[in-house]
């Protein structure tokens, strides 16, 4: 106990940019999506300080193997599982709930991220942050260009078939979701809106319920691993609750606007940052500010 005060009083300013960071990720999910296109490099940045993963017992094997990301990845899940159990119970509190129908969906992503998560236990960061970096920009774009709606009028949703193709779509998302999650809520939107022809509430309500479902198979998969940092995920957790609940009553235009604002210039500057990553470079040195 003692341990853990002393370090959130040696490291609070950078606790305190973690918990900004979940704030406006839950404030980006609860408008849009796209929080862990944030919180998952705001965890790689953080953990990749040397100080700071030496004076956590949880990171010694980050701060000795120099593989940083599985920790990252697995310590942004403990925040996404109280995310969307707290969506879920206020879809349910306005008596929007399908939970039968969400319970099917959520069988072929709970089986896809199993597989994805044992793979990002599994990959380390010359792996991984290459394919970070592009996730990040490809998700970047269908966030802000999102093509869901266009799609969804150009075919006809709803019959048998299509939610055969639905289940298999959500399978492989699942996989994804498992192995790095930034940017499936938009994912799994896509699939239920083009594929399924789900009302755009209804889909929301059964995506936090997805995502909630597999992350608690992928968390544990993490958990098994010993690949948490629980004081950084914890308080990333408390952000993003803050954050979906300043969203949830102030859905202001103007702040959507200014936070996609944030997001692009963030999200691209991290891209840039992995990218450069494996020549030694970085971001602040290049501009002279290190």
């Amino acid at each position: 106990m003692f341990e853990l005060l002393e370090f959130i009083q040696g490291h609070i300013l950078y606790l305190a940019l973690l918990l900004g960071t979940g704030v406006l990720a839950g404030f980006l999910n609860t408008l849009a999506c796209g929080g862990s296109l944030l919180t998952l490099p705001m965890l790689i940045f953080l953990l990749d300080l040397p100080g700071l993963a030496d004076a956590l017992p949880e990171a010694n094997g980050a701060a000795e193997d120099k593989d940083v990301t599985p920790y990252a990845n697995g310590t942004n899940r403990v925040a996404i599982l109280f995310q969307n159990l707290s969506a879920i119970l206020g879809f349910r509190n306005k008596g929007i709930s399908n939970f039968r129908y969400a319970i099917v969906l959520a069988i072929p992503a709970v089986a896809g991220a199993a597989i994805g998560a044992v793979l990002a236990t599994r990959t380390g960061d010359k792996v991984f942050e290459p394919i970070l970096a592009v996730v990040l920009v490809s998700m970047l774009f269908l966030t802000l260009f999102n093509p869901t709606e266009w799609l969804h009028d150009k075919i006809n949703p709803g019959d048998t078939h299509h939610k055969i193709i639905t289940g298999i779509v959500l399978f492989f998302i699942g996989i994804y979701g498992g192995f790095i999650q930034a940017g499936t809520g938009l994912l799994i939107i896509a699939a239920l809106r083009i594929i399924d022809g789900d009302d755009l509430v209804i889909t929301n309500s059964l995506k936090v319920f997805i995502i909630f479902a597999y992350t608690i198979i992928a968390l544990g998969i993490f958990i098994s691993k010993g690949q948490i940092v629980w004081i950084l995920g914890i308080t990333l957790a408390i952000g993003n609750a803050t954050g979906a609940w300043i969203g949830s009553h102030w859905a202001v235009a103007k702040g959507e606007k200014w936070i996609k604002v944030v997001l692009v210039v963030t999200v691209l500057a991290y891209s840039i940052n992995l990218f450069l990553k494996p020549f030694g470079w970085d971001i602040v040195s290049l501009l002279g500010l290190g």
